[in-house]
């Protein structure tokens, strides 16, 4: 396994799911995104749930936890949901972990599809799925996803926020800083309020966890912006800032959605910033 730092890298696939094409891509026409991320015959297209998983420093770490198991079949028709793919609890044993070994969740933001694992269902009952960790979320975007604006409030589920809400091992954060040794959290705002993205360095090597930020390596181009964003102006700014430090400072970055590619380098090319040597994190 590759090593940054302190710390193993494990890629953890929770399964896969489809979301509507024209809502991934906002204003990217149809013939120029599905060349890229063909859809089926209800636009919806394919889509990763893929953690991060972190052992290192006496700590077994998990970013985002994909979709769990508290939905019913409605919600698994329309979503497209496939958990004979891969499963989170699955993954994990393949990497040598039990759900009891994990210390600390960091989860990017609450939508469903990167929050819904830190909960699981037993015989009608809803439990934190990982009872010794502690849950890292913004607190910023805490509060967001707890007053929910029209746009986002289904992507919000009190099957996962009001576990959350009544456990003491929610640790709320104020902004952008270093949670552990060699790891950081960078806060973005455009797809929804106080994301946070996870920066693993150790100065010579940087894997950026890119959440919703830049969801697939498709999404590269500065107008390739989710319908989903509330403020998708916003993240082009980002977006564009974060790309050019990434192509500075030599970045690889992780992708939770792209149903292809794991890991990416970025650098400067003729019509902006692209995307090359994809490849599995095996091959970090």
């Amino acid at each position: 396994m590759p090593h940054i730092g302190p710390y193993s890298l494990h890629a953890i696939e929770t399964g896969r799911f489809g979301l509507d094409g024209g809502a991934m891509f906002g204003v990217v026409p149809k013939p120029l995104w599905e060349k890229r991320i063909p859809s089926d015959e209800k636009n919806r297209i394919p889509l990763a749930m893929r953690c991060l998983l972190l052992k290192g420093e006496d700590r077994v770490i998990l970013i985002d936890t994909g979709l769990g198991d508290s939905y019913d079949e409605k919600f698994a028709r329309l979503f497209k949901v496939d958990h004979e793919h891969s499963e989170l609890h699955r993954s994990l044993q393949e990497a040598g972990v039990e759900a009891a070994d994990i210390t600390d969740v960091v989860i990017t933001h609450l939508h469903f599809d990167h929050a819904g694992g830190c909960v699981t269902t037993r015989n009608g009952e809803r439990y934190l799925a990982f009872p010794n960790a502690t849950y890292h979320v913004q607190r910023k975007h805490w509060e967001w996803a707890l007053n929910p604006n029209p746009r986002e409030k289904n992507s919000f589920l009190k099957a996962y926020l009001d576990p959350l809400q009544a456990s003491p091992q929610l640790h709320l954060l104020n902004g952008e800083g270093t949670l552990f040794p060699q790891l950081d959290v960078l806060t973005v705002n455009g797809h929804t309020e106080a994301q946070q993205l996870v920066k693993i360095s150790d100065g010579n090597r940087t894997l950026v966890f890119v959440a919703d930020l830049i969801p697939t390596s498709a999404h590269i181009g500065l107008p390739w912006v989710m319908g989903y964003d509330v403020r998708p102006l916003i993240t082009m700014e980002e977006k564009e800032d974060f790309l050019q430090k990434a192509v500075e400072g030599e970045w690889d970055l992780f992708f939770e959605h792209d149903p292809d590619v794991a890991v990416a380098s970025v650098r400067q090319g003729e019509k902006g910033v692209e995307v090359y040597n994809q490849r599995e994190i095996a091959e970090l």
